[in-house]
């Protein structure tokens, strides 16, 4: 909070400088340049502190609209070093992320480059982002979850739960859930002592990727960094050893290794796998936690979950689950949809224009940053009725736009993007979450905590990691 003073009161002497230096004539004039309205900010760090504040908040959302209503759904800003588009509008969102790679690029920080590697699906372009992002793609698909992946979702979700003692942090052991899920479904290794340590590695990455990007050894992003080394090297000793390894596997590493000329070079793999490891660590996870607190302060929506997975469960021999019993889950299905829109884990992604690009009648030039905003437009009453309140009944309307429902377009829904760089594990993450909840409510009772808030920078998260006294109503394995 010093360091945030501090810079406010650097910016404030700045401004007062530039006003008194740059007569008003030569200011950035928005519609002379085709610009989007806006506000530029202060010199330097534009509105960056405002929006940072905005989002260490429970309810940031008057700083987009405070903007929305002042200079419309596109608006002119300048965050993080950059003058930014800002995009509150679902078609500019669209046009945005299905143009990828011809007139718009991904573009972040050259410190998340440092710690994901140029090789991670993020952040490479061009063909051979196609073809990882394919390869992805059939190997999370709804055939291979069902007949390969299910079996394991189930269990290993089983297995951790059946560990839980009287109380339990309900965000970190969503985290370990996916973090084993993903190692197990990408190299095959099922929870031991090589995937804990490597999951406490992990902690020390992730939080370099929203830290101040020096990198001595006692700073969060030289930890970090030194961890992403750990990480590395592990997997790379993994990798030589697969490639030796005459026992076949049917992972998503063997598909990266293939066979002669197929496969991928060692730090192409290493990039990928650690890469992906962070995203299946932290997203998925997140949605479950959420998804438990929002639907504690919804009781008529958990008391329909449970319900739904109590008739599931009524039906089985066996505590473990099947295809079919997942595609018997459609008031779940709701129950992500509505935590995924409220939530907005991906809040939105940065692109840079790699030409002049004309946009819902302003020209936005070649080089400069823009935000397609998918919380905007999740949150925004012209496309959801009472947007802001958890209310998973609206999908089971979502063709007519009643009971609260959309109605807009399908580009009114974009938690896993779209275009050429949509999420390719979303069907994934579904599965995981249902599997979660089913084991959850009809394994367990618990109490919540009394307050755990909800903030959305650097990530979004509850402040407390959302902590419950639980029951065990049965045994899971």
């Amino acid at each position: 909070m010093d360091f945030l003073l501090l810079c406010l009161l650097c910016s404030c002497v700045l401004y007062v400088f530039f006003l008194i230096i740059f007569p008003r004539s030569s200011r950035f004039n928005f519609r002379k340049l085709g610009l989007p309205p806006g506000n530029l900010g202060l010199p330097f760090v534009g509105e960056s502190l405002q929006l940072i504040s905005a989002y260490k908040s429970e309810n940031p959302e008057p700083f987009i609209d405070d903007r929305v209503n002042r200079y419309g759904t596109l608006f002119t800003t300048h965050l993080f070093g950059e003058p930014t588009v800002f995009s509150a509008d679902p078609e500019a969102n669209r046009f945005v992320l299905q143009n990828e790679g011809k007139l718009f690029e991904c573009s972040y920080p050259s410190s998340i480059s440092n710690l994901l590697g140029r090789h991670s699906l993020l952040l490479m372009k061009g063909g051979l982002h196609k073809r990882m992002h394919s390869l992805t793609m059939s190997f999370t698909n709804s055939t291979i979850i069902k007949d390969i992946l299910l079996v394991d979702i189930d269990r290993l979700v089983r297995l951790n739960l059946d560990s839980w003692t009287d109380q339990v942090f309900l965000q970190d052991e969503a985290k370990k859930i996916t973090f084993e899920l993903t190692v197990k479904q990408l190299m095959s290794f099922d929870p031991g002592e090589w995937t804990e340590k490597l999951r406490k590695e992990y902690l020390l990455l992730i939080d370099g990727f929203f830290s101040v990007p020096l990198s001595f050894f006692f700073t969060t992003y030289g930890k970090a960094i030194r961890a992403r080394r750990n990480v590395a090297e592990a997997l790379r000793v993994m990798v030589r050893e697969r490639r030796k390894d005459s026992n076949k596997k049917k992972d998503m590493l063997a598909a990266l290794l293939g066979d002669g000329e197929g496969g991928f070079s060692e730090e192409e793999i290493v990039d990928f796998l650690l890469a992906l490891l962070v995203a299946g660590y932290d997203t998925t996870s997140t949605i479950m936690t959420l998804a438990v607190k929002f639907l504690v302060e919804t009781p008529l929506a958990l008391a329909q979950l449970k319900e739904e997975h109590e008739e599931i469960r009524a039906k089985k021999s066996s505590v473990a689950l099947e295809w079919s019993d997942y595609k018997s889950m459609p008031f779940t299905q709701c129950v992500i949809n509505e935590t995924l829109r409220v939530a907005n884990i991906i809040g939105g992604v940065f692109r840079r224009t790699t030409a002049d690009v004309n946009l819902k009648g302003y020209t936005i030039p070649k080089g400069w940053k823009v935000f397609a905003s998918f919380r905007a437009v999740h949150l925004d009453q012209l496309h959801y009725k009472e947007a802001r309140t958890f209310n998973p009944w609206r999908w089971q309307q979502s063709n007519s736009g009643s009971l609260g429902g959309s109605t807009g377009t399908g580009n009114v829904y974009t938690p896993f993007g779209g275009g050429p760089r949509l999420c390719p594990g979303y069907e994934l993450a579904r599965v995981e979450i249902s599997v979660f909840l089913h084991h959850l409510v009809t394994g367990f009772t618990w109490v919540p905590p009394e307050e755990d808030k909800l903030v959305f920078f650097p990530t979004t998260r509850t402040q407390k990691r959302y902590p419950i006294k639980v029951q065990r109503l049965h045994r899971l394995v």
